[in-house]
C-alpha cells in the first residue's frame, strides 16, 4: 500500500502527472455535480457514458495548456489557475441551478446585476453541507505541496509532447461531439436545451456554445435602431384585418385555456382507421368538438414552423411573430429580447394569473427563461408532477392523462380570469413507446413504417386525455366561463414518410407530389366558446401566425396596436395568404407553391407554363408572403420591440418571476385576498376538485375489444358470448 502511495506521489510530482491529477479532481467534482446538484434527465447507458466522458476532453485541453510553459513556478501557477477557473465555473453553476433550474449563460453574466437581484438574500441559503466536497481537495493539495510529498518538477516538458496532449484532447472532444450528435442530431444548431448540451459536452463546452449564441444575437441586435420601426409599423397598419363585429368580444373576460396537440395533423379529424375489416374512429372526442356549434373550427390552417418546430409554434401563438429561418427563436433570443406576448397583454386586460403546464424538463427549448420574458407567472414543468418512470412517461415527458390530472392542484389555485397552456407530449415521435399497459388497445396501422403504424394509436390516446380534461372542466364549473383553444403545433408524419402514409388516406404512393406534402401541413385549430351557437367550420386559409389576433378579437382586445404580423381568421379582410417559413413557399385558396413547384390548390394540378397574368398573380402573392416573413424577422432579430411604445404596454420585468415554489406562491395570494380570492379552490369553499378528473383506460372504454374469443366447440356458448359482447359494446361509454 505504501509503495502504491509513493508511486502515485512520484507521478504527481511530474508536470504531466500534476496536470492529470488536477484533471482527475475536476472530473470527480463534475460527476458529483451531475449526480447531486444537476438534473440532466439522463436516460440510458449511452447518455450515462456521455456524461462520464464529457469533462475530460476540454478539461485536459485547458489545464494542459500549462505544459507549454517552461518556467517552473509559472507552470504550477497557470495550471492551478486554470483549475480554479474550471472549479469556479462548476460551483457557480451548481449554486445557480438550485434557484433557477438552469445553467449560467453568457447573457446571465452580462446581466449580472439582475442575476444578483434574482438571488437576493436567498443566496446564502443556496449553499448546502455537501458543498464541502467541492473544496475538500484544496487543503489536501496544500498539505502535500507544503510537506513536499508532491515536489515541484524543474524539468521542462517537451514541446512536442505538449502538442501531443493538445492534439489528443482535441481528438477526444471531436469524438465526444460526434457521439453527442448520434444521441441528439443537430444538438448545437437547433439548441433544444441547455441541459442537453451540458449532458453531452460538459460545462466548458456549454460556455462556448452560450457565448456564440450571445455573439450572434447581439451582432444582429446592434445593427438595429428605432428608425427600423417605421417600415414595420407601416406594414402592420396596412396589413391589419379589422375584427368581425359579429364575433368581436364574445369571449370577453373568460379564462383562456390553450391545449397544445403535439404533432397532430388535420387529416386525423374524422379519420377512421380500417383494421381487420373494422373501422376505428381515431379521435371521436375531437371530432365532436370540430362539428359543435360552440366551436370555430378551421380545416385550412397550416403549420408554419421550421427547425424550431414546437418552439416555433409556441412563438407564433404567443407573440404573433414567426420563429427564425434557422434555429429556434426561443433558444437564441427568447431569454433576452423584449417581447409583448399574450400572457403579458392579457395581464394588462384584467387577467389575474398565467401558467404553462408541461410534463417535460423546464429547460427544453429554453422555456424556463423565455416564459418569463413572455410574462408567464408560473411554469409547472416535470419537477411539479408525478415522478417519471418507464410506466408513465417516455423520452419527451409525462403521459398526457397523468399530466392533466397532476395539473389540477395548481390550476384550481390560480386567480381567475387566468390564461393557461397545457402542452401534451404523448403523441410525439416515435409514437410506439409512449403508452403502457391498459392504455394500449387502439389498433396499429398496417404499413412497412412503424412510425406511421403507431401514430393513430397515440393520437387516440391524446383524444381520450383531452376528453377527460374537458369532462373535468365541466364538472368543476370552469368550462362555461372559459374559451378553450386547441391547436396542432406541426406535422407528425414527415415528408419523407408521406408516401408510405398515402394508401391510408386514399392517395397513390407512386404519384405522391410536393402538392400532397403541402396539404399535409394542415393542423387543427379549434376555438371552443361554450354557450355560443355561432360556431361553425370555416374554410378560411390561414396559419399559426393568425391565431393570436383571432383570439384577441374574440376576447374584445384590439390587435391593431401590437406588432403582430398575422390577421384575424374571422375577419372579412383576412387575405388568406399562408407564408411557410421557407422562402417562396406559400398556400392560398387558389395557388400552392412548395418545393420549387406550383399547383392549383383546389385540384392539385401542377402549373408548368403559367401565362403572364398568372405569373403576375403569383409574384404578387410571393412578395406578400416574403414581406410578412421579412417584417417579422426584423422585429425578432433586431429586438425592435425595445423601441416600441405605441401599445402602452411597457416592458415585462422578468426578474419578478421565479418558477420555484409556485404552489406556495399561489396559496399565499389566496390567503392575502381572502374572500376576494377568485380561484376555483376558494370558490368551492376550499375543497379540491382533483377527484372530479377521471381518465378511464382504453380497455375500460372498449371492453368489447378485449372480450375472450368464443369457444369453437360449443355453439350455444358461442351465442351467449356473442350476446354478452354485444350488450357490453352498447353499454360502453
Amino acid at each position: 500500500m505504501k509503495k502504491t502511495v509513493r508511486t502515485m506521489l512520484r507521478f504527481m510530482s511530474t508536470r504531466l502527472g500534476f496536470v492529470l491529477t488536477l484533471l482527475s479532481l475536476y472530473w470527480l467534482k463534475t460527476m458529483w455535480a451531475y449526480t447531486v446538484d444537476f438534473d440532466l434527465d439522463i436516460k440510458g447507458l449511452y447518455q450515462v457514458f456521455l456524461a462520464i466522458i464529457n469533462p475530460i476532453p476540454l478539461g485536459l485541453l485547458l489545464i494542459g495548456l500549462a505544459l507549454y510553459v517552461k518556467r517552473t513556478k509559472l507552470f504550477y501557477g497557470l495550471s492551478i489557475g486554470i483549475y480554479l477557473i474550471l472549479f469556479a465555473w462548476l460551483v457557480s453553476n451548481a449554486i445557480y441551478y438550485r434557484e433557477f433550474s438552469d445553467f449560467v449563460t453568457v447573457n446571465t453574466m452580462l446581466a449580472s446585476s439582475s442575476v444578483s437581484a434574482g438571488l437576493g438574500e436567498a443566496a446564502l441559503e443556496l449553499f448546502r453541507p455537501w458543498d464541502l466536497v467541492y473544496i475538500m481537495d484544496f487543503p489536501i493539495l496544500i498539505f502535500l505541496l507544503y510537506k513536499k510529498y508532491i515536489r515541484l518538477d524543474e524539468r521542462i516538458f517537451n514541446t512536442r509532447a505538449s502538442f501531443a496532449v493538445t492534439a489528443l484532447s482535441s481528438m477526444l472532444f471531436s469524438a465526444n461531439l460526434f457521439l453527442a450528435e448520434i444521441d441528439r442530431p443537430e444538438l448545437l444548431t437547433r439548441g433544444f436545451s441547455n441541459y442537453y448540451v451540458v449532458r453531452a459536452l460538459g460545462l466548458p463546452a456549454f460556455l462556448g456554445y452560450s457565448g456564440n449564441q450571445t455573439y450572434s444575437a447581439n451582432k444582429e441586435r446592434s445593427k438595429a435602431s428605432a428608425e427600423d420601426l417605421q417600415p414595420v409599423e407601416e406594414y402592420i397598419a396596412s396589413h391589419h384585418a379589422k375584427p368581425n363585429p359579429e364575433y368581436y368580444g364574445i369571449a370577453k373576460g373568460r379564462n383562456v385555456i390553450y391545449i397544445h396537440l403535439e404533432s397532430f395533423q388535420q387529416f386525423l379529424i374524422d379519420y377512421k382507421l380500417v383494421s381487420d375489416g373494422k373501422e376505428y374512429e381515431v379521435t371521436p372526442f375531437l371530432n365532436s368538438l370540430y362539428h359543435s356549434n360552440s366551436t370555430f373550427a378551421f380545416p385550412n390552417v397550416f403549420n408554419q414552423v421550421k427547425a424550431g418546430k414546437t418552439s416555433d409554434a409556441e412563438t407564433m401563438i404567443e407573440t404573433g411573430l414567426f420563429g427564425l429561418n434557422q434555429g429556434s427563436f426561443m433558444v437564441n433570443y427568447g431569454g433576452t429580447n423584449t417581447q409583448q406576448a399574450a400572457p403579458f397583454i392579457l395581464s394588462q386586460q384584467g387577467y389575474q394569473s398565467s401558467a404553462v403546464f408541461h410534463g417535460n424538463a423546464g429547460s427544453f427549448w429554453n422555456r424556463n427563461t423565455t416564459y418569463k420574458q413572455w410574462g408567464y407567472h408560473y411554469f409547472f414543468d416535470s419537477s411539479y408532477f408525478t415522478k417519471q418512470d418507464e410506466t408513465n412517461s417516455f423520452q419527451y415527458g409525462l403521459n398526457d392523462k397523468i399530466m392533466f390530472k397532476d395539473s389540477i392542484k395548481y390550476l384550481e389555485r390560480m386567480q381567475q380570469p387566468f390564461y393557461a397552456k397545457f402542452i401534451t407530449v404523448s403523441n410525439h415521435y416515435p409514437y410506439t413507446t409512449s403508452l403502457i399497459g391498459d392504455e394500449v388497445g387502439f389498433p396499429l396501422a398496417d404499413t412497412k413504417d412503424e412510425t406511421i403504424n403507431g401514430y393513430f394509436a397515440t393520437a387516440n390516446y391524446l383524444d381520450a386525455a383531452v376528453k377527460s380534461f374537458f369532462d373535468y372542466l365541466k364538472a368543476a364549473g370552469l368550462y362555461d366561463n372559459s374559451v378553450i383553444v386547441l391547436y396542432g403545433d406541426h406535422y407528425g408524419i414527415s415528408n419523407s414518410r408521406n408516401p408510405a402514409l398515402a394508401p391510408l388516406i386514399d392517395k397513390n404512393s407512386e404519384t405522391w407530389s410536393s402538392y400532397d406534402n403541402a396539404m399535409l401541413q394542415r393542423i387543427p385549430y379549434m376555438v371552443v366558446v361554450p354557450g355560443t351557437d355561432k360556431g361553425k367550420i370555416i374554410p378560411t386559409y390561414g396559419g399559426e401566425i393568425d391565431m393570436l389576433p383571432t383570439l384577441e378579437h374574440l376576447l374584445g382586445i384590439d390587435s391593431s396596436k401590437y406588432l403582430q404580423v398575422g390577421q384575424d381568421l374571422l375577419s372579412d379582410e383576412h387575405q388568406q395568404i399562408v407564408a411557410f417559413r421557407s422562402s417562396n413557399y406559400f398556400v392560398t385558396p387558389k395557388y400552392t407553391s412548395y418545393s420549387g413547384r406550383t399547383y392549383y390548390t383546389e385540384t392539385g394540378e401542377e402549373i408548368t407554363l403559367p401565362d403572364e397574368s398568372t405569373k403576375a398573380e403569383l409574384d404578387k402573392i410571393r412578395e406578400a408572403a416574403n414581406t410578412q416573413l421579412k417584417m417579422s424577422d426584423a422585429i425578432q432579430t433586431g429586438d425592435l420591440l425595445r423601441f416600441y411604445t405605441a401599445d402602452g404596454l411597457g416592458r415585462v420585468d422578468a426578474s419578478q418571476f421565479s418558477y420555484n415554489h409556485s404552489m406556495k406562491a399561489l396559496k399565499k395570494i389566496e390567503e392575502e385576498r381572502g374572500e376576494q380570492s377568485t380561484s376555483l379552490y376558494s370558490k368551492r369553499g376550499k375543497q379540491s376538485s382533483i377527484d372530479l378528473f377521471h381518465s378511464p383506460t382504453y380497455k375500460a372504454l372498449h371492453p368489447e375489444q378485449f372480450a375472450p374469443a368464443p369457444s369453437s366447440d360449443n355453439s350455444s356458448l358461442d351465442d351467449a358470448n356473442s350476446s354478452e359482447n354485444s350488450s357490453s359494446s352498447n353499454a360502453s361509454p
